[in-house]
């Protein structure tokens, strides 16, 4: 088949042929449907983020079961499925305390499947899955903890983009933040994480949702998607605009979806005192950022983490689609660039010079 492999940091990816193992027990072979453009994997591609190579990235994806492994019950072939780069053990410590988005056997196995064995080759050499997912190739092989079956009439590139930015930015505000209505938001950063948490505060009633972006475009583009107000800190002190939209106070939620020291400074000292800051954003390996511990305590706020928006995607991704469905959440519109697999690395060039919303691949 053909997959897009990442063969050294700071190089485009290459088209190659590889060969695909088998499923083996409680895995699934699938043919890839549509896959994410995604600014995790240019992590990986830029060294910001490490993993062994040569590796096929690609971890927010959507699929058509082709193959199951021994003692597979939740998919068939013919299903078409969301799939999940935080597939679960089930029977790890934070499996078991009702965290199987992070999965202790799955991020000890980076790279890997399960079992600390590749199922993707060229020759005699082996090649990573990044997330256990590997969807910038025509098909993958998965755990079956990674499939989330999903109706056929649901369209596979919306699917896609649930297999992450949906997911990740919308779960923030549900499952991490419990945003309540009536409050007011900050988002720092209008990729597509950040959309999708605007698009999550304006479902969780949000009286205020104020995105902010160094990217004119980008910000415009928010207001389809719950932004009431945008703030370009190259214009202006957003500091302080957050601040004077929110009577002095600070916001009751801030959200970081950027990746880096700065933004996550910003967000802390966005909130209001007794407010919550999110970090989602993901800095560069080394990175470290320095709080005001003093406020932290004085002004009693929150800050935490926050992984694929905290999802039992199980659970939660069926909720999604539902969302979409009946038109609470939009993630159509989400769709800007479509893209062939030999047209990858334009699309990472394209993503890279700041293009808005969400670019897919399509198989």
């Amino acid at each position: 088949m053909k997959a897009a492999v990442l063969r050294q940091v700071g190089s485009p990816l290459t088209l190659e042929d590889v060969e695909l193992d088998a499923p083996k027990a409680d895995e699934v072979r699938v043919r890839i449907a549509a896959a994410g453009v995604c600014r995790s994997d240019l992590h990986f591609m830029r060294g910001h983020a490490a993993m062994k190579m040569p590796a096929v990235l690609g971890h927010e994806g959507s699929a058509v079961v082709e193959i199951v492994g021994e003692h597979v019950t939740r998919v068939k072939p013919g299903d078409h499925v969301i799939l999940s780069f935080a597939p679960h053990c089930g029977h790890c410590a934070s499996c078991l305390s009702g965290h199987a988005n992070l999965c202790d056997r799955h991020m000890a196995t980076g790279g890997t499947m399960f079992d600390g064995t590749v199922r993707l080759h060229s020759g005699s050499e082996d090649i990573a899955h990044m997330g256990k997912v590997a969807c910038f190739a025509e098909q993958a092989v998965v755990p079956e903890t990674g499939c989330i079956p999903i109706a056929e009439d649901f369209p596979l590139d919306q699917a896609a983009l649930i297999g992450c930015c949906v997911t990740t930015g919308v779960g923030a505000v549900l499952n991490s933040a419990r945003v309540n209505p009536g409050s007011t938001v900050a988002v720092i950063g209008a990729g597509g994480v950040g959309l999708n948490v605007a698009q999550g505060a304006r479902l969780a009633g949000a009286a205020r949702v104020i995105v902010v972006d160094v990217n004119d475009a980008a910000l415009e583009f928010a207001g389809r998607f719950g932004a009431t107000d945008m703030v370009n800190p190259t214009h202006e002190n957003a500091l302080q605009r957050i601040r004077d939209l929110t009577g002095g106070a600070g916001v009751d939620y801030a959200f970081e979806v950027f990746g880096s020291a700065e933004t996550i400074t910003m967000a802390l000292d966005a909130t209001k005192k007794g407010g919550t800051a999110v970090v989602i954003g993901l800095t560069a390996m080394g990175e470290e950022t320095g709080i005001d511990a003093l406020q932290l305590v004085r002004q009693e706020k929150t800050l935490k983490g926050s992984y694929y928006g905290s999802a039992a995607p199980a659970v939660d991704m069926h909720r999604t689609v539902d969302l979409t469905t009946t038109g609470k959440i939009d993630v159509g519109g989400l769709i800007t660039r479509r893209y062939r697999l030999d047209e990858i690395n334009d699309a990472y060039e394209e993503l890279a010079r700041g293009a808005v919303g969400r670019g897919i691949i399509e198989f």
